[in-house]
């Protein structure tokens, strides 16, 4: 039952990137304002700011001129004291809301996906929540000197079905169900089957702790696998198991270029974690670049320039182990060439870490590095059903 990882493909979608909240939230907004029916929204932070009252006011307007407006937060992202903020003044203007796994009543397991659909209409996908640009997320709340980097991506045409009956059933799923409603909502949602000789444009990856439980990193890997002259992946953290790690050491080993732009300085143990792998990952022919212009929250990949994948997914055990995740598969060489140029700004603006730089460093750097890994896969293994080495 956990081992499925199909991935329902469709046809002739239309596909908008969207780099940064300068881009996001006013399609976001716009797409709200433009409802008329429905409106579901899914967020792992609805932070308390100037960006996040423009959207929460923009779903209110929806919801008193007759449209109907779910909300879901994460109960830890949003935090508990916001998340009860917003359930008082969106009942006062008639938007339906919930919190995913308050006090973790469900496991440990939270929501970290970013979705939105309207009338089943247009979607959006990507990794930005709803928070201001200039604000860091993670343990270093600093304000920042440029806009976190990030993107998402609207969706018009057959997809947004599937994204929308994903939205229904975890809206579903968070209310009081009896158990033949529930188990019936299990059995509907299971992936269906890929048609690989029909164009395919963009299917939804996705993981949970049930049917989807390995869906995008197998996408990655057998991405990975089938790379033949270029690799850019983009992630905020970098702490995948080894399958992962060894994917991308044996396609630099076979001549592909493989470029890795990692965030940093958002978690200490985090980037501890990260930069044990340095060493290895450097000595087999990754290029690794750091990101330190601004925030990097960016969760994109482009192989060969003609498979691309974004959404909300990080590549480090919480996010291929633990949280519930969605990303978008994209087979489409003029998106993936647009999503492809994007990251590249990226790496110029960015700092290549040397393999010298490695070889030489203090014990007790080594030393912290070996502990914080033991510490992360330790606590990754422990809170997850799959194993991460």
């Amino acid at each position: 039952m956990g081992l499925r990882h199909d991935v329902l493909y469709t046809e002739n979608n239309q596909l908008v990137l969207l780099h940064s909240g300068a881009e996001f939230f006013p399609a976001l907004i716009q797409a709200i304002d433009a409802a008329r029916h429905e409106i579901y929204l899914e967020t792992y932070i609805f932070s308390e700011d100037l960006t996040a009252t423009l959207v929460h006011d923009a779903l209110s307007r929806a919801a008193q001129r007759g449209v109907d407006v779910h909300v879901i937060v994460d109960w830890l992202g949003t935090g508990n004291g916001r998340a009860a903020s917003l359930a008082q003044s969106f009942a006062l203007t008639g938007v339906k809301f919930r919190e995913f796994n308050p006090w973790f009543r469900r496991g440990v397991a939270r929501t970290h996906r970013k979705l939105f659909t309207a009338d089943q209409r247009i979607a959006i996908i990507g990794g930005i929540n709803i928070n201001h640009d200039l604000f860091a997320e993670g343990q270093n709340k600093r304000i920042l000197a440029f806009p976190r980097w990030d993107f998402a991506t609207t969706v018009t045409g057959p997809l947004v079905a599937d994204i929308h009956n994903l939205m229904v059933t975890q809206w579903e799923r968070l209310g009081v169900l009896e158990w033949r409603k529930r188990l019936a909502i299990l059995i509907q949602t299971r992936p269906g089957t890929a048609h690989p000789h029909q164009p395919i444009v963009a299917g939804l990856a996705l993981r949970d702790n049930l049917f989807y439980r390995r869906t995008i990193q197998k996408a990655y890997l057998h991405a990975l696998g089938n790379a033949r002259q270029q690799v850019l992946i983009a992630t905020p953290y970098f702490a995948p198991g080894r399958k992962f790690r060894n994917a991308l050491i044996n396609a630099a080993q076979r001549g592909v270029k493989v470029t890795l732009l990692v965030g940093c300085g958002d978690f200490q143990l985090q980037d501890a974690v990260t930069h044990s792998y340095y060493p290895k990952l450097l000595a087999k022919g990754v290029r690794v670049v750091e990101y330190r212009k601004s925030q990097l929250h960016a969760k994109v990949a482009v192989i060969d320039g003609n498979w691309a994948t974004i959404g909300s997914s990080n590549c480090d055990g919480l996010s291929l182990f633990v949280n519930q995740e969605a990303n978008l598969l994209i087979k489409d060489r003029n998106f993936s060439t647009t999503l492809y140029n994007a990251i590249w700004e990226g790496i110029r603006d960015g700092v290549a870490i040397d393999l010298a730089d490695y070889k030489n460093i203090s014990w007790r750097r080594k030393f912290w590095y070996g502990c914080a890994f033991f510490i992360y896969s330790s606590l990754i293994r422990l809170i997850s059903i799959d194993e991460f080495m």
